[in-house]
């Protein structure tokens, strides 16, 4: 089955699709080692691990690009990415969907923000209008090749005009075409419910740790109707504190002994990137050269 074929029904199951957030092919091959069915990359950890900078629009599509492609083709697991504000015009958004698409992506969103965005939990967002968002749904649309493609369209309007502008901008993302809807930040549960009732289409959940919304649990979620809960960071502040535990410690110490039994070992690495595989491969293309 095609990634986009499995990732569109994974979507539309009635079990709720759980997608952790992976920064680079690393952290997508343990998210799918921990038997996640499907994986994200969102623009906030790629600007974090790449640049070492916060999630202001500094990253550009290319560079995603790049990054989604090792990722898709270090897991056989489906990948969802993050297309910003599909990077400029409806010009820039269908080519924004094609490249994406060849890098071999089940699916991506695109959103309402203003350019420069920023991360949808930081304060200081301006959106653009709701027409000029249909037609980049509108473009994204026609612009992707294959029709199983999950095309997410997200707003981030609830922090300028309220909830019900933002109520009333995911209905019309949705009857443009937009195959799932993501309102983002919604403060309280009770707005949560509200949008999962009002919105007919499959939704999307954000759960950042620290962010505005609160972190309840893919059950809780899927009893108010979300039909994904994502959890984009995850990987990447665990991997910032473990790295930076561990630099302490080296640092005050002169050695990371201290720190090992919170480590992955040589062996457990070199299994977790396929050193036994490559080395399979390797012998058997080299046999004849080695007898």
């Amino acid at each position: 089955m095609k990634k986009t074929t499995l990732f569109k029904k994974l979507v539309l199951d009635d079990e709720i699709l759980v997608l952790p957030g992976a920064y680079d092919a690393l952290s997508a091959k343990i998210v799918e080692q921990a038997g996640f069915k499907a994986v994200t990359l969102g623009g906030y950890p790629a600007s974090g691990s790449l640049l070492a900078k916060p999630d202001v629009s500094l990253l550009t599509m290319t560079e995603m690009v790049n990054q989604a492609r090792y990722i898709s083709e270090a897991v056989d697991i489906p990948l969802f990415v993050d297309g910003d504000t599909g990077h400029g015009n409806v010009t820039n958004v269908a080519r924004t969907v094609r490249e994406f698409e060849r890098a071999g992506v089940a699916g991506l969103f695109i959103e309402d923000q203003e350019f420069p965005k920023r991360c949808g939990h930081m304060e200081g967002k301006q959106v653009i209008s709701t027409e000029e968002m249909i037609i980049k749904i509108k473009a994204a649309v026609d612009a992707r090749q294959d029709d199983d493609l999950m095309l997410m369209a997200r707003t981030d309007s609830l922090a300028v005009y309220g909830i019900d502008a933002a109520i009333e901008r995911a209905v019309r993302f949705a009857e443009a075409g937009a195959d799932i809807i993501f309102v983002e930040a919604p403060p309280s549960v009770e707005d949560m419910r509200r949008i999962c009732r009002e919105v007919k289409a499959p939704l999307l959940a954000n759960m950042v740790e620290g962010g505005k919304t609160p972190i309840i649990t893919t059950k809780e979620l899927q009893d108010i109707g979300y039909s994904v809960a994502t959890f984009p960071l995850s990987t990447l502040y665990a991997a910032a504190y473990g790295a930076r535990s561990a630099m302490e410690t080296l640092f005050k110490t002169g050695s990371t002994s201290g720190y090992m039994d919170k480590m992955i070992t040589f062996t457990d690495f070199n299994n977790l990137v396929g050193l036994e595989k490559v080395r399979a491969k390797e012998a058997y293309y080299c046999k004849e050269l080695f007898g």
